[in-house]
C-alpha cells in the first residue's frame, strides 16, 4: 500500500513568483530551466501522493494535481513532463512507501535480500503497484536524468550495491571480488520483469532468484531438484 499521506505546505497560487532555489530534482528536461519555488513543489507533490492513494495511477491527472496543490497547471508542466516524472520525484523524495526501499541489514545478507525481494513483491502487487512501476518506467523513459537517479536510489551505491558489498565473502557466488553492482542491477532487472510480465514475486520466486545469483544455501526440499537447486 501507499504510505499514509504525507502533510502539505500551505497551498500556493503564487508559485512561479516564490523564493528562488536551487534547480529540483526529478522531471525538469535541464538544470538551466526554470527555477521553482519549493513551497510550490511540496505542495505539488504532496497533492500527486494524496490524488494517489484517493484515485489511483490511471485517474490520476496533471488537472487534478494542479487544482489540489494550488497551482497552475502551466506551472507543473515547465517542471515536469508528465504525471509519471512527479510520482517518479515523490518516490525519490521519500514520500511514496518511505522506508520500504531501504535494504535491511541484521547481517545475513541472504535473508536481508529475501525479506526485501519479498516486501517489494507486495508493494507491487498492492493497489497502486502496477501503477507506479509504469510510472517509474516512464519517466526514465522521458528523462534520463530521471533514470540515472532512480537506479542510484533503489540499486546504487547507497542501497542494494552497498547491502551487497557488506556482504562479500558470506555465500558461494558473492566472493570477496564480486561484481556487486552488476548482481544489483540483475536483481533489480528481474523484479521488473516480473512486475511487467505480472509474474509475480513470491517467496518461491525470491529463493530461486538467490540461488542463481549467490549460490545454493540449505534449502527445503520442495525448493526444487535433488540437490536443493532450481530445476
Amino acid at each position: 500500500m501507499v504510505a499514509a499521506q504525507p502533510s502539505r505546505p500551505p497551498r500556493s497560487t503564487a508559485a512561479d513568483s516564490g523564493p528562488e532555489n536551487p534547480p529540483a530534482r526529478g522531471g525538469q528536461s535541464s538544470r538551466s530551466g526554470p527555477i521553482r519555488s519549493e513551497v510550490a513543489r511540496q505542495a505539488i507533490l504532496a497533492a500527486a501522493v494524496e490524488l494517489l492513494v484517493e484515485r489511483g495511477y490511471d485517474n490520476l491527472t496533471i488537472e487534478g494535481i494542479a487544482a489540489r496543490a494550488g497551482v497552475g497547471k502551466q506551472t507543473i508542466y515547465r517542471w515536469w513532463k508528465s504525471k509519471s516524472a512527479i510520482l517518479a520525484e515523490c518516490l525519490l523524495e521519500g514520500l511514496v512507501f518511505p522506508g520500504r526501499l531501504s535494504v535491511p541489514d541484521t547481517g545475513d545478507v541472504r535473508a536481508d535480500l529475501a525479506t526485501w525481494l519479498t516486501a517489494i513483491g507486495e508493494l507491487i502487487e498492492g493497489e497502486h503497484g502496477e501503477g507506479l512501476v509504469r510510472s517509474l518506467i516512464a519517466a526514465a523513459t522521458e528523462n534520463a536524468e530521471v533514470g540515472r537517479r532512480l537506479r542510484d536510489s533503489i540499486s546504487g551505491s547507497g542501497a542494494l550495491s552497498a547491502r551487497l558489498r557488506a556482504g562479500r565473502g558470506t555465500t558461494p557466488l558473492l566472493g570477496e571480488d564480486a561484481p556487486v553492482d552488476e548482481i544489483a542491477d540483475a536483481l533489480i532487472g528481474a523484479v521488473l520483469l516480473r512486475a511487467l510480465s505480472r509474474a509475480g514475486l513470491d517467496r518461491l520466486a525470491v529463493d530461486r532468484l538467490l540461488v542463481a545469483l549467490l549460490g545454493a544455501s540449505e534449502l527445503p526440499p520442495s525448493f526444487g531438484g535433488a540437490q536443493g537447486l532450481p530445476d
